[in-house]
């Protein structure tokens, strides 16, 4: 799978082993990890691979504890959509 990972993408997932990255099962992952941290070129990849209604997804339910506060609103202002984020006790 890692093939099919630019080299701009596995930057941004730098802390995962690619080979073993999955384009369906890890979506979310991959998804939230390029938003973060991605590059133009991996962002340009990412609108490539993924419909806008799956990434908007991604940032309307964002994975606890894994989103820079900047990118999470940037993001939800660019899909127009409200992040449900869990409350933390």
């Amino acid at each position: 799978m890692a093939n099919a990972l630019p080299a701009s993408v596995r930057a941004a997932l730098w802390s995962y082993d690619p080979e073993r990255l999955d384009l369906e099962q890890h979506a979310e992952r991959i998804i939230t990890n390029v938003l973060n941290l991605g590059t133009y070129d991996a962002l340009q990849w990412l609108f490539k691979v993924y419909p806008r209604e799956r990434i908007a997804a991604a940032v309307r339910n964002p994975r606890p504890g894994e989103w820079n506060k900047r990118s999470l609103n940037y993001w939800s202002l660019v899909f127009d959509v409200e992040p449900k984020l869990a409350k933390r006790f």
